[in-house]
């Protein structure tokens, strides 16, 4: 495959994005100034405050015109009454995919334990939405054995139609992740997560306003982050980038996209992006170029 085809497909990945944010109070409105309609925007769940507060920030930014993915998380979820009015609300707005995940609470609000009984429990009640995501681990999960993190991904495909995999630093390691995935017969399209340009002041910031036992969980997740955050201006993705454009180019990989975790650096994240197609842009134009 040559150089190209992979400049070809990273400039497609980056073209409709998916951008991760906060539910956190002013990012329906950095949204709303920073982020294209054409981005996709899914909102994270939060322990502390609640999925209303997903659900009201999904809300907003539907109704400004963005596809919006809310994350739904198993263990927030009281009962099925509480699941009938979380997608009845959903549908309302117009919303038509949604992200399902466990949760990092240790004791579930009601009966569903884990994303595999929310997602049966969502068909069982005759949801309308469109796409359904899971997630994915190219690294170890800090509690969960890897071959069972595949195997629960085989568990649930009847239910989702695509993945998004953890962020991770190391495009090897995805692309030997996705490489199990395929070969153990889970054949749903993945977004890759990378994260963001951000750096270790911004996640302090938002480290005081998510709360410290969220903190605390996020630092168990991803204890190599230090290296790359404490970096002179802080981590920018775009090596990162550049090394998944064969995993991006390969039609078995089934890589579907990038999925970007902000952190709520929605501005910085979209001037990266806008300055990596304009260089990307360049950079295929002179491989086209006639050779004399």
């Amino acid at each position: 495959m040559g150089r190209a085809a992979e400049v070809d497909a990273v400039v497609r990945a980056l073209r409709r994005p998916r951008y991760e944010v906060l539910p956190l109070d002013d990012v329906a409105e950095l949204v709303a100034e920073h982020v294209p309609a054409d981005v996709t925007v899914t909102v994270t769940a939060s322990p502390a405050r609640g999925l209303d507060r997903t659900l009201d920030v999904a809300e907003r930014l539907a109704a400004g015109g963005h596809r919006v993915v809310p994350h739904l998380s198993a263990r927030l979820v009281a009962d099925q009454a509480h699941l009938k009015e979380i997608l009845e609300r959903l549908h309302g707005c117009g919303i038509g995919d949604a992200f399902v995940i466990a949760g990092d609470v240790k004791e579930p609000a009601g009966p569903f334990a884990g994303a595999l009984d929310l997602l049966a429990a969502m068909a069982d009640a005759g949801h309308r939405l469109g796409e359904v995501g899971i997630a994915g681990y190219p690294e170890r999960h800090p509690f969960i054995d890897d071959d069972v993190t595949i195997q629960a991904m085989w568990d649930k495909r009847h239910f989702a139609t695509y993945i998004v995999s953890q962020l991770c630093f190391h495009p090897r390691v995805v692309a030997a992740w996705v490489r199990r995935v395929r070969r153990r017969g889970v054949d749903l399209p993945i977004h890759v997560g990378v994260p963001g340009p951000v750096d270790a002041a911004r996640l302090l910031r938002i480290s005081t306003r998510i709360g410290i036992g969220e903190s605390a969980r996020f630092a168990r997740r991803h204890t190599g982050w230090l290296p790359y955050l404490l970096r002179a201006g802080g981590y920018r993705p775009g090596r990162l980038v550049d090394g998944l454009a064969a995993s991006l180019a390969d039609p078995a990989s089934r890589v579907a996209g990038l999925h970007v975790y902000t952190f709520n650096e929605v501005a910085r994240t979209e001037r990266w992006r806008q300055e990596t197609l304009a260089r990307l842009g360049t950079a295929a134009d002179k491989d086209k170029e006639p050779r004399e």
